[in-house]
């Protein structure tokens, strides 16, 4: 069952990065359907948030998407080279988001494989947010895409995962957010292959 729009608009974006875990992402480019169970995610708490795009209400034609209502997509190019996407959830002027940081392969696997050059039983294929988007084929044309549409949506295939399978960390790659780097608002489940390594 596709999730419904008033499943984004939740305000507790902690809680949704969290309960995104299981829950399904799909794609359809051009007839080709593929889809990955999202097994990391990353919550980006608005305005108050240092590691956020929208940090003190910053506002820019690249975040102006995350100002808007719950359940488009928010795309951005990282390094020039890796498209990251992101759910933006919550109320207007809300700039909340979750960053999907790895999805494992469930449909359309020989279209993953093709996108991203590997066989999908090799955790790199959709593992870290670039190469998920990659597998997923999702590029800067999915920016503020409706999610309750036919292009890019997410199911719940009622697929869950116990407390203790959860782990709750600090994010990635966000050093310079200072003391909000050490929030625990990265969310990946244990054992699965897909979920990233950080850099250590």
């Amino acid at each position: 069952m596709k999730l419904p729009l008033s499943y984004y608009l939740n305000q507790d974006v902690v809680f949704l990065a969290k309960d995104l875990l299981g829950k399904v992402l799909f794609t359809e480019i051009n007839g080709d359907s593929t889809a990955g169970i999202i097994v990391e995610t990353e919550a980006y708490f608005g305005i108050v948030d240092k590691a956020s795009h929208a940090y003190g209400g910053r506002r820019t034609e690249r975040t102006e998407t995350l100002y808007h209502q719950g359940g488009i997509s928010y795309v951005y190019l990282c390094y020039g080279i890796h498209h990251l996407f992101n759910i933006v959830t919550s109320v207007e002027s809300e700039p909340h988001a979750v960053l999907i940081r790895a999805v494992e392969p469930l449909v359309g696997k020989e279209i993953m494989e093709l996108r991203r050059n590997m066989p999908s039983d090799k955790a790199a294929i959709s593992s870290g947010p670039g190469s998920a988007a990659k597998a997923l084929g999702i590029d800067r044309s999915f920016n503020k895409k409706d999610l309750t549409e036919n292009e890019i949506w997410i199911e719940d295939h009622g697929i869950r995962y116990f407390p203790e399978e959860i782990v709750a960390g600090p994010r990635i790659g966000v050093a310079y957010a200072q003391e909000d780097a050490l929030l625990p608002w990265r969310f990946y489940v244990k054992g699965n292959k897909y979920v990233s390594k950080p850099r250590s």
